[in-house]
């Protein structure tokens, strides 16, 4: 396990009367890449506000490396930020840009020389030393942002959304860049997004937020294959999950869920935690998976005991895959299935 670099201990904030987060608790460590995930308004940016010093919480501490540093500002704390706007110097040259935050600290000439040299052959933007901030793309003003983040040699790097204004092409390149970045340089980079496949491309953990309040955090593998509530499983994955009620059935140490005439087996494993946990007779959340639906008669032999028909509403090609669409027990469901595909709109799935 590696070290605790950042605690945020009991943190709560209110804006107007209104609590944004509410006994936040959250251990963040040494070299890794978090991300906080959530709907806007979920307290995420505040979380990293407060980090960065922009932000004073009205209860709670931030403690840095051992350090209570709640009190502290920007400037005296290891952590440096790169905005959504990455708030460059128009005026100034790339080069210019890097080495602000060095002249300010009065850093030997040879020093900034070799320091931004080195993170522009970091970010791949050698020849563009000399070129005019304006002059340049939005992928690279972002990589320009993080360069002068990272001259500054911080031990955190808080990133706010910086990808929100790109395109979705441009967005996917410069999410494979981060990490690449974040891998080279080897320090903490804790990353802001509303977007979760962007947070589960990204994250090696993720913090799930909903009104102030953690839901979850975990890696994005058992975000996605175990989450804590419904919330979290909405919220995971794409398009998203399918939810029906059914009533749990239990029938020595099997289980089975019973949705309307159809009665479906589950797994040895599911079934001991839902007869341990009493649902016996009670009505419960199934969540399955867009994926994990299948329409072929291969699948249709080896679960025969096991299924549930319907007839496609809508088939949706997407490039790759397929959507389809239909209902079952009055409930609207998608599947996600392979272009190959012979279902179509009235067929049975």
């Amino acid at each position: 396990m590696k070290k605790e670099l950042i605690n945020l201990v009991d943190i709560s904030k209110a804006f107007d009367g209104e609590t944004v987060l509410d006994e936040l608790n959250l251990n963040i460590h040494e070299n890794e890449f978090l991300t906080l995930l959530g709907p806007s308004g979920c307290g995420k940016t505040t979380t990293l506000r407060i980090l960065g010093g922009f932000a004073t919480p009205d209860k709670g501490r931030v403690i840095f490396d051992g350090k209570d540093i709640t009190n502290l500002p920007p400037n005296k704390r290891q952590l440096n930020t790169v905005f959504q706007k990455y708030a460059l110097f128009p005026h100034m040259n790339v080069y210019d840009n890097i080495a602000f935050g060095l002249k300010i600290k009065k850093e030997p000439k040879d020093i900034i020389e070799q320091k931004v040299q080195r993170m522009l052959k970091l970010v791949n933007l050698e020849e563009y030393a000399k070129r005019n901030v304006t002059e340049l793309s939005g992928g690279q003003q972002q990589r320009i942002a993080i360069a002068r983040a990272l001259v500054n040699e911080p031990m955190v790097l808080l990133l706010d959304e910086p990808l929100g204004a790109l395109d979705l092409k441009l967005r996917k390149e410069m999410q494979h860049e981060l990490k690449k970045i974040q891998q080279e340089v080897g320090i903490t980079f804790i990353y802001v997004t509303h977007d979760q496949t962007e947070a589960m491309t990204l994250g090696t953990r993720i913090v799930v937020m909903k009104d102030g309040i953690v839901q979850q955090i975990d890696t994005p593998q058992n975000l996605y294959n175990h989450p804590a509530n419904l919330f979290v499983a909405s919220f995971i994955g794409s398009p998203q999950m399918n939810f029906l009620d059914a009533v749990c059935e239990v029938n020595g140490n099997q289980a089975s869920l019973k949705i309307g005439e159809y009665s479906i087996s589950i797994s040895e494993e599911k079934s001991k935690a839902l007869i341990d946990g009493g649902y016996a007779g009670k009505t419960v959340v199934m969540g399955i998976r867009p994926e994990d639906i299948y329409d072929s008669d291969e699948m249709l032999e080896k679960f025969s005991s096991s299924t549930i028909e319907s007839t496609i509403n809508i088939s949706e090609l997407l490039g790759a895959e397929v959507y389809l669409y239909f209902d079952i027990q009055g409930t609207s469901m998608t599947a996600r299935v392979a272009p190959t595909t012979k279902a179509k709109n009235g067929s049975k799935v």
